[in-house]
């Protein structure tokens, strides 16, 4: 039976594989937020995100400036961290339409959280001079672009503090980085986690490679593995004592806060997806994003019904250095997201935007959670993957 199409990165062999030498191998090699001076590590991007806003020491209930085309998991962390969400519309290319935001916001803001949409990074160059003029701290986002340059600097380094989601790039179970160029990072005295905690991360990944077919030679081992971790999920099950955020909740998040999965924020991350995060090359995952993203554009271009969200998209510059998403553009997109998850697709939308989050006049923000669909492009989705997802969009608009 051919295995599913992997939805994030999976541990294999060839993860550890070093290129030759006539090909760019080493991680210094690449513009990455990794590279920054000051970095410590968390359990995901949303808590490096939660502890930037912690390192500000603003005073409880600041604005923290937010964009309207979001993930939950961008807004959950201001709210738990005793601050109140506002919001700026964006501009074609993604930036913050800094006129979209009002005086008084300007007047009452703490921080403005940024983000580098699709792995595509751009020049923050105006974001931050807007910033320094008004006294607020700049949050760059870089969970989509770990690696890159925006304009005049390297990914992360525009920011007063940087964050990013290592998990979506690495086979780790989980994993996330706060980061600064010019700020050190005050100790987040995170709680180390438990022996069951460390199998389980172990149990995932193992897991998720034999299920791809990824660690050739360790099947029969594996599947004992496997077997190893339902027994182990059948005497945790019901005994489920982690901390939940939800005494912290908002009552205008709703049932939105739950599923950001926010207790995991104070703990520090697991020693597997540490060690995987130093020991991991690097080169295989820039190279495979950059070839599934153009194949993507190729396959697409001239697909009636559909564009490239981003015009330049059949090229990437020598700045996008590893994309994490396709973005396309679909006129009728609830029934073409919606066949394409039915049947397993490696796609998924912005369609779920925070209650409250206002509607701006010539916002793009508001157009993208309902048209723009983000195909996966990461480097273990194979080329017969990345056209089986193109010709199913096809038929679909056809």
């Amino acid at each position: 039976m051919q295995p599913p199409m992997p939805r994030g990165p999976v541990l294999g062999w060839d993860c550890f594989k070093r290129p030759n030498p006539a090909e760019k191998s080493e991680l210094d090699t690449f513009p990455s937020v990794e590279l920054l001076p000051h970095k410590t590590y968390t359990t995901s991007g949303r808590a490096a995100i939660y502890h930037a806003l912690r390192q500000l020491q603003l005073v409880s209930g600041r604005l923290v400036l937010l964009p309207t085309y979001h993930c939950p998991t961008m807004v959950a962390p201001v709210l738990l961290a005793g601050h109140q969400p506002s919001y700026y519309g964006i501009a074609a290319n993604g930036l913050p339409n800094l006129d979209s935001i009002t005086p008084d916001q300007a007047r009452l803001a703490g921080a403005m959280l940024v983000p580098h949409y699709f792995g595509i990074p751009h020049s923050l160059a105006e974001v931050r001079r807007w910033c320094d003029e008004h006294h607020i701290a700049l949050i760059e986002d870089c969970a989509h672009t770990l690696f890159g340059r925006a304009g005049e600097r390297n990914v992360g380094a525009w920011g007063d503090f940087a964050t990013a989601s290592l998990s979506k790039f690495l086979p780790v179970p989980e994993a996330g980085l706060l980061a600064s160029g010019q700020r050190p990072i005050a100790p987040l005295n995170l709680q180390e986690q438990g022996t069951k905690a460390h199998t389980k991360g172990c149990l995932d990944i193992v897991e998720m490679a034999i299920v791809h077919e990824r660690l050739t030679g360790l099947n029969t081992i594996g599947n004992a593995i496997l077997n190893i971790k339902l027994a182990i999920k059948r005497i945790l099950r019901g005994k489920n004592t982690t901390p939940t955020a939800s005494s912290n909740c908002r009552p205008e998040s709703g049932d939105f806060m739950p599923a950001c999965d926010m207790a995991r924020i104070n703990f520090a991350p697991l020693g597997i997806s540490l060690w995987l995060t130093r020991k991991l090359t690097r080169h295989n995952i820039i190279r495979r994003r950059r070839e599934n993203f153009l194949l993507y554009a190729q396959l697409l271009n001239n697909q009636s019904g559909c564009r490239p969200l981003m015009p330049d998209s059949n090229t990437l510059s020598d700045q996008c250095i590893a994309p994490y998403v396709f973005p396309l553009w679909v006129d009728d997109a609830d029934r073409v997201y919606h066949e394409l998850r039915l049947h397993g697709y490696p796609v998924f939308r912005w369609d779920r935007i925070w209650p409250g989050t206002p509607i701006i006049s010539g916002d793009a923000g508001q157009q993208w959670s309902r048209h723009v669909l983000q195909l996966l492009c990461h480097q273990d989705l194979q080329e017969l993957d990345i056209k089986k997802t193109a010709a199913a969009i096809q038929h679909i608009l056809n």
